[in-house]
């Protein structure tokens, strides 16, 4: 039995959100979106859910751009590789952008104590390294 990606994951909002296209007239489409503790799951069909286009948090750089006006909330999320891409939300309820926000600075600080944690193991692995390091400290 296979399990889809928001089943192994936490989700932590599923909802609709406008995502803009990329083509010419840049229409705003109605996708249904499931944001886990691991990506942003869009999907096309929002009956269906079997297409669908997942954007892993370890691929995205930042949200940005966030402008409220009367109807909707816009923000733009920023991939590693620079792509943009446009969002836009109700701003009745509570906005994606801060909690897509809220995952990216929980992924990052996860991934961050992990490096942490492997680093401290390969330097305690190998004491000489470290002795050697400490030798050349003032």
């Amino acid at each position: 039995m296979k399990m889809s990606a928001e089943e192994m994951f936490q989700i932590l909002k599923e909802g609709e959100l406008e995502k803009r296209s990329d083509n010419l007239l840049q229409f705003w489409r109605r996708k249904t979106c499931v944001l886990t503790t691991e990506s942003l799951n869009i999907y096309a069909d929002t009956q269906k859910r079997s297409k669908s286009k997942e954007l892993k948090l370890q691929a995205i750089k930042k949200v940005d751009c966030v402008e409220r006006t009367g109807k909707f909330v816009y923000f733009t999320i920023v991939t590693t590789d620079n792509k943009e891409i446009d969002f836009r939300c109700s701003g009745e309820d509570n906005c994606w952008n801060a909690v897509i926000t809220m995952a990216l600075i929980d992924f990052q600080n996860k991934k961050a104590i992990q490096d942490f944690k492997t680093r401290q193991d390969n330097e305690s692995a190998s004491p000489g390294q470290h002795e050697r390091r400490m030798a050349r400290a003032p």
